[in-house]
């Protein structure tokens, strides 16, 4: 598309209008800043033109620039000749209209222009470091001179998005509209009435608020010894705050010379290279190539869950935290009065803590209705069951909700393992059941795994997806095998690290490499967290399944002593009465060197990296095995779900990204060393050996359709 299309120039009552046109969000893609350089110059030549208005078309400002142009090797344009700087230098002044969003070079345009007015429902902010890169556009430079160094900092370093109102009282915005205003309209009378102000209030030429940094010498440092954990092993953040100093100590254009270095150390990084990866892969994930287009999901507007324990409660609050209202029914009274205490304790925490106000939580808590009868939910439009994790358990569920839930009512069911078509089977509604494994807590974390049953219909599909980005998750498809894709694709490493114990580590050394890696807490850690108990259930249900399954003597020893994790105040660790620290227990270490004296197993030290390759590399064959066998669409889906099902660091892009930067090729010798010194466990799947035959990327390797 030509520039004159994506961007163009009107007169209005003596106002220049610049729209830019570029569906669906307004990417500055190529044409577009050369488009608006183009439209600004016809503005400023014509003497009919006394002000301009910036705006965007369709839903949004700008959101951002295109990221797919990062990385290419393109050239960039030298200082003085870019969009934000001819913006800079208009003779006549340029007020930035803002609807929708206005991020990353969208916000860098608006801080160029002379004047930013938006309307209420919009946001602003410069994510950039989201993609490890930092804001290149002047923004680093811009901001601080516009709110000071201190809240610049806090919006470039954590990327968050800024609504309206903030950014009014911030200073970002001069004006903000009122409700139901036509942002056009408003846009042409500011313009107006600011026509023929002079001198033009430009942001570069401000100074005033710099001065909070020398007010405060060690502002920087503390900014960077507050990120030193969030931002482990990560340059962007750090290069952000340099960025920003650099507004506070050097004249403008040698701020922006300065930001154009540390950007350009960022863009080709492996970091950068990562979180670009992850960003396309959850755009991705929400692709179903084998089922036909143009299928429209069912309309939700009320939702029951069955099962108020602490998932059923986790996406009770997931439902009304994005304005469906839901039903709620446990199997006695007092286990419901338990679930609505549970979910009124965790709103509660939220106020404490300052992320919920609680005017806000009133009005969640008021959307989640407990019920005292499988009747009271047949009307909902979907309906969840969240009970307990046995089929025996499930299999009543299904059939009364068959009987009583309306014609065309979604029945899922929130198993992290069972399966599908059993479940389904007990309805006579088939097309109607899919599986949607949250992740705890369900309220919290993003992850909606999106189960296939042989008879799920495409619309049921489709609608489970949709319900997920509705209710503010990432959803990713998984076909119906034992444990589906995550927890599946997860189990070598669960097994793998306590075998890891017999052989000779203990567990705080796996949980500091895993923490030295990026993972947030460490897989033991994670375990006392989860509960000990959970996963010895599991591992029995695994095991009367499969006569061939390996048992880990270790972890269900612990189990047997009744230590479950903090729970009971011992698993892995011990934990001090009222606090969650994991403190390296002796017993553990003696019940380990017990049972390992009583297996035989030859004893070693470990290296950092064999404990990681260990562990990784384990799961990363049996991600090769999934895809062979059509559980899932893409690698880069099981990318998505290790990224926001187990905490898998973003910055190294996903499980199978990262296994791409080590080499097919030696993630494959590895493991077929591996299945001669240890056994079958590790045999290479088919799929492993083929991509390193054919020396193809493990992020190249799909699987469609699913089956």
């Amino acid at each position: 598309m030509s520039e004159t299309n994506l961007v163009r120039l009107a007169t209005e009552a003596g106002i220049g209008v610049i729209t830019i046109d570029n569906p669906p969000v307004n990417a500055l893609s190529p044409g577009v800043p050369e488009g608006i350089i183009t439209a600004l110059r016809a503005a400023e030549a014509d003497p009919a033109i006394g002000a301009i208005v910036l705006i965007g078309a369709g839903r949004s400002f700008i959101a951002g620039a295109d990221i797919r142009q990062f990385g290419t090797g393109r050239a960039r344009l030298p200082l003085g000749s870019r969009v934000y700087d001819v913006l800079d230098a208009c003779a006549k002044p340029v007020v930035a209209a803002i609807h929708g969003y206005a991020l990353g070079g969208g916000l860098e345009i608006a801080l160029a222009c002379h004047y930013r007015i938006a309307v209420p429902s919009a946001k602003v902010g410069l994510p950039e470091v989201l993609i490890g890169i930092l804001p290149g556009g002047g923004g680093t430079q811009r901001l601080p001179r516009l709110i000071g160094p201190r809240a610049a900092l806090d919006m470039i370093v954590t990327g968050r998005h800024v609504p309206a109102p903030e950014a009014r009282t911030l200073g970002i915005l001069d004006a903000v509209l009122a409700d139901g205003a036509d942002l056009r309209a408003g846009a042409i009378a500011f313009a107006q009435s600011i026509a023929a102000t002079r001198p033009l209030p430009r942001v570069r030429d401000r100074t005033d608020r710099l001065a909070e940094a020398r007010e405060d010498p060690a502002l920087f440092d503390t900014v960077r010894k507050s990120i030193a954990r969030r931002a482990r092993n990560q340059k962007a953040p750090y290069n952000c705050i340099l960025a920003v100093e650099a507004a506070c100590t050097l004249p403008m254009d040698a701020g922006l010379a300065r930001e154009q270095e540390l950007f350009a150390e960022l863009e080709n990084s492996d970091e950068a290279r990562a979180l670009r990866y992850a960003f396309f892969a959850e755009r991705e994930a929400a692709k179903l190539p084998d089922l036909p287009a143009g299928i429209a999901p069912r309309e939700i507007r009320t939702a029951a869950v069955i099962g108020a324990g602490t998932m059923g409660g986790g996406i009770a609050m997931s439902f009304a935290d994005f304005g469906i209202p839901v039903r709620i029914l446990d199997s006695t009274p007092e286990a419901l009065a338990r679930g609505m205490d549970r979910i009124r304790s965790n709103y509660a925490t939220s106020v404490r803590r300052g992320s919920l106000a609680q005017e806000e939580m009133d009005r969640r808590l008021a959307r989640i209705h407990p019920v005292a009868a499988y009747a009271d939910l047949a009307d909902a439009d979907l309906v969840i069951e969240a009970v307990f994790e046995e089929m025996d358990v499930k299999r009543p569920v299904f059939r009364a909700l068959d009987q009583v839930m309306k014609s065309g009512a979604l029945i899922f069911s929130n198993t992290s393992a069972l399966d599908i078509d059993a479940l389904a089977a007990e309805t006579g509604r088939p097309d109607d059941v899919a599986g949607t494994h949250f992740f705890s807590p369900a309220n919290v974390m993003k992850l909606l795994e999106v189960v296939r049953g042989t008879q799920s219909s495409p619309e049921t599909l489709v609608s489970a997806m949709a319900l997920g980005r509705k209710i503010g998750k990432i959803p990713a498809m998984a076909g119906n095998t034992d444990g589906f894709v995550a927890n599946r694709s997860r189990a070598p490493f669960n097994s793998e690290m306590v075998i890891l114990l017999e052989e000779g580590c203990l567990p705080e050394q796996v949980d500091r490499v895993m923490v030295d890696f990026g993972y947030p807490m460490g897989p033991f850690a994670v375990g006392d967290l989860a509960g000990l108990d959970i996963g010895a259930a599991d591992r029995r249900r695994r095991a009367a399944a499969n006569p061939n399954y390996r048992t880990l003597p270790i972890a269900d020893r612990l189990v047997e002593l009744g230590r479950y994790g903090q729970k009971t105040g011992a698993g892995w660790y011990r934990y001090e009465k009222g606090d969650r620290t994991p403190h390296p227990d002796p017993e553990v270490a003696r019940i380990i060197a017990e049972t390992v004296a009583r297996l035989g197993v030859a004893q070693k030290s470990f290296t950092d990296q064999e404990i990681l390759h260990r562990l990784l590399f384990a799961s990363v064959n049996e991600a090769c095995r999934i895809l062979e066998e059509g559980k899932a669409y893409r690698a880069s889906d099981i990318d998505v779900m290790w990224l926001h099902g187990f905490g898998f660091p973003r910055y190294r892009g996903g499980l199978m990204f990262w296994a791409d930067g080590i080499g097919v090729r030696a993630v494959h010798d590895q493991i077929a060393a591996w299945h001669q010194e240890h056994g079958e466990r590790w045999a290479p799947a088919r799929l492993l050996t083929d991509l390193a035959a054919t020396g193809t990327p493990f992020r190249e390797a799909k699987a469609a359709p699913m089956v």
